[in-house]
C-alpha cells in the first residue's frame, strides 16, 4: 500500500493528509517539525489524547476551539481547574465532551507544571526519549516503538493519563521528535532539515 498521494501542487504527500486542506496545511508546516515550545508541547500531547478513539481531522477541526477552552494550553492555567471547569468544558460543544478525557487533561497540567519545574522544561524531559540512530521501522508502518514504550512508562509513573504507547507514538510523530514523513513525501527532506538544525533543549535550559 503506498503511503503517498499527489498533492493539489502535483507533488506528492503522506497519504493521510490528502482529506482535507486543513490536513494539508498541518502536514506541510507542523506534523514532523521540531518543537521544543512547552505549551505546543503540551497542546499536542493533550490533542492526541483527545483523538484516541477519533479521527485526527476531527480533532484538528476543533483545535481553535480547544485553545479557547484550556487557555492556550497553558498548563500553569490549566493546572488549577477545578469541578466547575470540568461541568463548562463537558457543555462545550465545540470540543471533544469526554469526561475522562478532560480530567486526564487538568490532572495532565498539574503533572506538566511539576515536571517543568524538575527538568527546567517539558522540552527537556521528552526530548530525552529521541530514538539514538536510524528508526527501526520504515515511515508509518508501526504505531508504537521501544521509545514510546518507555516515554509511555514513565508518564504514567510520574502521574500522567490517556498517554498509552500509541498515543505518545503519535505524540512523536507531531512533535518531530521522529521523522515519520512517508519517504517519498515531498515535506520529509524539509522536516529532516528542520530536524538537523534544531537546538535540542537540556535540563535546566
Amino acid at each position: 500500500m503506498t503511503k503517498e498521494t499527489p498533492a493539489p501542487d502535483g507533488q506528492p504527500r503522506c497519504a493521510w493528509c490528502g482529506t482535507a486542506p486543513d490536513m494539508l496545511a498541518y502536514h506541510d508546516t507542523e506534523w514532523g517539525f521540531p518543537v521544543r515550545d512547552d505549551r505546543r508541547l503540551f497542546e499536542k500531547l493533550s490533542l492526541e489524547s483527545f483523538q484516541s478513539g477519533l479521527s485526527w481531522r476531527t480533532i484538528l477541526a476543533k483545535r481553535e476551539n480547544f485553545r479557547a477552552a484550556f487557555h492556550g494550553f497553558d498548563f500553569e492555567r490549566v493546572a488549577g481547574f477545578g469541578h466547575g471547569d470540568v461541568e463548562r468544558l463537558l457543555g462545550d460543544a465545540g470540543i471533544v465532551r469526554h469526561r475522562g478525557k478532560i480530567e486526564a487533561v487538568i490532572n495532565n497540567a498539574q503533572k506538566a507544571r511539576a515536571m517543568a519545574e524538575q527538568h527546567g522544561s517539558l522540552a527537556a524531559f521528552f526530548w530525552r526519549y529521541e530514538p539514538d540512530g536510524a528508526p527501526a521501522a520504515a515511515p508509518q508502518t508501526v504505531s508504537t516503538s521501544a521509545e514510546s514504550v518507555a516515554l509511555s512508562r514513565d508518564l504514567k509513573k510520574l502521574g500522567w493519563r490517556f498517554v498509552g504507547p500509541t498515543t505518545v507514538y503519535a505524540f512523536m510523530q507531531a512533535m518531530g521528535l521522529i521523522n515519520d514523513h512517508a519517504e517519498g513525501c515531498v515535506i520529509r527532506g524539509a522536516a529532516a532539515h528542520a530536524r538537523e538544525s534544531f537546538v535540542r533543549p537540556v535540563v535546566g535550559r
